[in-house]
């Protein structure tokens, strides 16, 4: 028994397990903590970049809101500049005048309607041939007759000052044989001499009477379109003969011209009789107004005028009806007719 080795008690490793343990938690502990402050680290770092990146954003839209104001400013005023231009541009090429027609485009109110056709019988003889240039001239031609009545051609054109002119005192003569429906009101273009001469429109007018037929023809409006007057009305066949054959020397003077006026084929007007810059500013109101004042400019011009239209129709229609072509206004006119 004394020879047997005794076995011998296990090792204690109860201190090395604990210190190998702790050792290990410490470890992890500070892993652990490193990494919180690392992630604390880049979290202030974004918010820091975003920050950076908002006050780069506002002080862009700043930018872009100064670089606004100032175009918006200098628009503004080259605005101004070119309107205040144009207005001096336009005042200029006017001779100082007021140029501008206010009056409507559109159907003729009854205002104007009563006004052209109740012209006073002492005014068409105060007045007499008044103011007039011109007038129509006698020709020897067919007669020109439609429906059995002897027929009345007018061809001009909206844009036209001269056609512009011209229809005022054409309108006055005409109704006092008949009676005009659905007439127009209009201005010639803004862009051509005289500019914006307030007028009346034939285009869509019908005329009614015993004694006479009217064709009114408009070529084209008083707008243009890529650089042309757009068209209106088309002339027919036998209108367009009519105006190539007789607007044209030996009947008149110029070939071509507008407005032109064939009256029963007895009689052709081509141009107008007055000036279109007596009209300059008025509207087509005050225009019709100042018919019945023989004192009045306007009325010296269309009213002189239309006596001598009058006077023309009259014998075209065998001197019918007899209370206007009997008239002192007409048959003093009547002496004044030009021939071609």
């Amino acid at each position: 028994m004394i020879g047997r080795r005794p076995r011998q008690p296990p090792r204690s490793t109860g201190g090395r397990r604990g210190t190998s343990g702790g050792g290990r938690q410490l470890s992890e502990w500070a892993f652990t903590g490193g990494e919180t402050r690392r992630l604390m680290a880049r979290r202030v770092e974004q918010k820091a970049r975003a920050r950076e990146r908002i006050a780069a954003q506002q002080a862009a839209q700043a930018r872009a809101e100064r670089r606004r104001r100032v175009l918006f400013a200098a628009g503004a005023v080259a605005v101004v500049v070119i309107v205040v231009a144009g207005l001096v541009i336009i005042r200029l090429a006017g001779g100082g005048k007021d140029n501008t027609a206010t009056g409507p485009s559109g159907a003729a109110d009854s205002q104007i309607m009563t006004a052209l056709s109740s012209v006073p019988d002492s005014t068409f003889t105060e007045v007499g041939t008044g103011a007039v240039q011109g007038g129509p001239a006698a020709i020897t031609a067919p007669a020109l007759t439609a429906g059995g009545k002897p027929k009345v051609l007018y061809i001009g054109a909206e844009y036209c000052p001269f056609c512009a002119a011209e229809r005022w005192p054409v309108t006055v003569a005409l109704s006092r044989f008949g009676t005009f429906s659905n007439l127009g009101t209009t201005h010639s273009s803004a862009s051509d001499v005289f500019p914006n001469t307030p007028t009346l429109s034939f285009h869509g007018a019908t005329y009614t009477s015993q004694y006479l037929t009217f064709t009114g023809v408009e070529t084209t409006t008083n707008q243009q379109v890529n650089g042309q007057y757009a068209p209106l009305d088309t002339p027919t066949a036998e209108d367009q003969k009519t105006f190539d054959t007789y607007n044209a020397p030996p009947y008149v003077k110029e070939g071509g011209s507008i407005p032109f006026v064939d009256l029963g084929g007895k009689f052709v007007a081509s141009g107008a009789s007055y000036s279109p810059d007596i009209l300059a500013g008025k509207t087509q109101a005050e225009v019709a107004a100042a018919l019945k004042d023989p004192s009045s400019p306007i009325a010296k011009a269309i009213v002189g005028s239309s006596n001598l239209y009058t006077a023309a129709l009259c014998q075209v229609t065998g001197n019918q009806p007899s209370n206007v072509c009997t008239s002192a206004a007409v048959t003093a006119a009547a002496g004044k007719l030009g021939k071609s």
